[in-house]
C-alpha cells in the first residue's frame, strides 16, 4: 500500500469516526419530552425554536460553505465543533424558551459550518486519490456511520433522562470535544488554484447566482429539499405521537435508534439500489415511502404504528447519497462546499416558512389530521417537483 493509499484511508476512518460523533445525539430521543416536560413548551413552540435553529442556520449556511471553499475543510469543522461545544453547553443553565432558544441559535450555527465541508472533503480527497467513482459508496457509508453513532446515543438517551435529565447534554459535551480533537487531526488534499479573487461578495453571488440558473443544480437542490422536509416534520412530531399511542417511555430511545439504524442500512445500499432501479425508479420509491408513511401514521393510533415512521427513515437514507452525489458531480472545487451549503440553506428556509404552520396544524387539529395534511401534499407536490429532476440528471441512468 503506497503513503497515497494510507492517506486516504486515514481520512476516511476520520472522517466516518467524526460523522458518527456528530450524530451520537444523546437529547435527541427525549429532546421533545425535554422541552415539554422540563421546559413546559408547546407543540407550537417547539417548532418555532427548530425555526429558529432554521434561521441560524440559513444565515450561516452559504457563508460557512463560501468560507469552507476560502479556508478549508478543515477550519469549518474545527469551527463547528466549537459552536457545538458552545451550544451544548448553555442547555445545562437553559430554564426558559429563551435560554432554550440562544442554545439552538449556537447549535445552528455549529452544524451550518459542517453542512457541506465534511462530504465536500470527502470528494476532493477521493478526487485527489482518483477515486470519485467511489463517492456514493463512502458517502453512503459516513451517513452508515452517523445513524449508527445516533442510535448508539439513543439506545442511552431514555435511561441517561431517568437518571437526571440533564444527563444526556453533558454526555454531549463530552463528545464534542471528543470531535473537537478529531478534527485537528484532520489533513485535507491542496485545492486547484482558483486565480485572484477581488471581490469575494461577488464571487459569492457568482456562485449563488450559478446553482438556480443551472437547470440541473436548481432542479437537484428543489428535490433534495422537498425529500428532507418530508422526513424532517417527523422528527419533531414522532415523540408526541409515540406519547399519544401510550408507547411506553422506555421504549423511546430503541424506537429512535431503530429509525436510525434504517437510515444507516438504506444509506449504505444507496448506490446498490440506484444502480439497480435507477434514479426514475428510485424517485418513484421516495413518493411510495412518503405517501404510506404519512397516510399509515395518520390512520392508526395503535401502539405499534410508529414503525410508520421507519418507511420515512429508510427514503431518507436513499435520497441523501444520491442527491449528495448530483450536486458533487455539476460542482467545481472553488464551489464545492458553497453550493452544497444553498442546498442546506434552502432545505432550511422551506423549513422556516413551512415547520410553524405544521406545528400549528398540530396543536389546533391534532396529529391524525397533520399527517394525513401531509400526505396529501407530498402526493401531488412529489411528481411536480420529480419531474423536472428527472429530465435534468438523466432519469434512466443507473450509474
Amino acid at each position: 500500500m503506497t503513503a497515497d493509499e494510507r492517506c486516504l484511508r486515514r481520512t476516511l476512518l476520520t472522517l466516518n469516526v467524526f460523522a458518527a460523533l456528530k450524530m451520537t445525539l444523546f437529547p435527541m430521543a427525549v429532546i421533545t419530552l425535554f422541552w415539554k416536560d422540563e421546559i413546559g413548551l408547546s407543540l407550537t413552540e417547539i417548532l418555532t425554536l427548530q425555526v429558529f435553529f432554521s434561521l441560524a442556520s440559513v444565515v450561516m449556511e452559504y457563508p460557512s460553505g463560501y468560507v469552507s471553499d476560502r479556508l478549508g475543510y478543515r477550519f469549518a469543522l474545527i469551527t463547528a465543533c466549537v459552536f457545538g461545544l458552545l451550544g451544548w453547553g448553555w442547555y445545562l443553565a437553559a430554564e426558559t424558551f429563551w435560554g432554550v432558544l440562544l442554545a439552538e441559535l449556537l447549535l445552528g450555527v455549529s452544524y451550518a459550518f459542517i453542512s457541506g465541508s465534511d462530504t465536500a472533503l470527502l470528494f476532493e480527497s477521493l478526487r485527489a486519490a482518483d477515486r470519485v467513482d467511489l463517492y456514493a459508496r463512502c458517502d453512503g457509508r459516513m451517513v452508515g456511520w452517523a445513524q449508527g453513532g445516533e442510535a448508539a446515543g439513543a439506545l442511552l438517551a431514555g435511561f441517561m433522562y431517568a437518571q437526571w435529565p440533564l444527563m444526556p447534554f453533558v454526555a454531549q459535551i463530552a463528545v464534542w470535544t471528543v470531535a473537537l480533537g478529531l478534527c485537528l487531526s484532520l489533513r485535507e488534499p491542496e485545492g486547484e488554484d482558483g486565480g485572484h479573487v477581488t471581490s469575494h461578495l461577488a464571487e459569492a453571488l457568482g456562485v449563488c447566482r450559478l446553482a438556480f440558473t443551472s437547470p440541473a443544480i436548481r432542479s437537484t437542490i428543489l428535490s433534495g429539499t422537498l425529500l428532507g422536509l418530508a422526513s424532517f416534520y417527523m422528527v419533531w412530531l414522532i415523540q408526541p405521537h409515540m406519547q399519544a399511542c401510550g408507547v411506553p417511555v422506555s421504549w423511546f430511545g430503541p424506537a429512535w435508534a431503530g429509525a436510525n439504524l434504517v437510515v444507516a442500512l438504506a444509506a449504505s445500499g444507496s448506490h446498490r439500489v440506484q444502480r439497480s432501479i435507477g434514479m426514475r425508479g428510485m424517485y418513484g420509491l421516495f413518493f411510495l415511502l412518503i405517501v404510506a408513511a404519512y397516510a399509515g401514521l395518520g390512520f392508526s393510533t395503535a401502539v405499534g404504528s410508529f414503525v410508520f415512521y421507519y418507511l420515512l427513515t429508510a427514503m431518507r437514507g436513499l435520497q441523501g447519497p444520491l442527491m449528495r452525489s448530483r450536486l458533487q458531480a455539476l460542482s467545481e472545487r472553488r464551489n464545492r462546499a458553497s453550493i452544497l451549503s444553498l442546498h442546506s440553506l434552502v432545505f432550511r428556509l422551506g423549513f422556516v416558512l413551512t415547520g410553524p404552520l405544521v406545528g400549528r396544524l398540530a396543536d389546533a387539529e391534532g396529529l391524525p389530521v397533520t399527517f394525513l395534511t401531509l400526505a396529501c401534499v407530498f402526493a401531488v407536490a412529489l411528481p411536480l417537483a420529480g419531474r423536472e429532476f428527472l429530465r435534468r440528471n438523466h432519469a434512466d441512468s443507473k450509474i
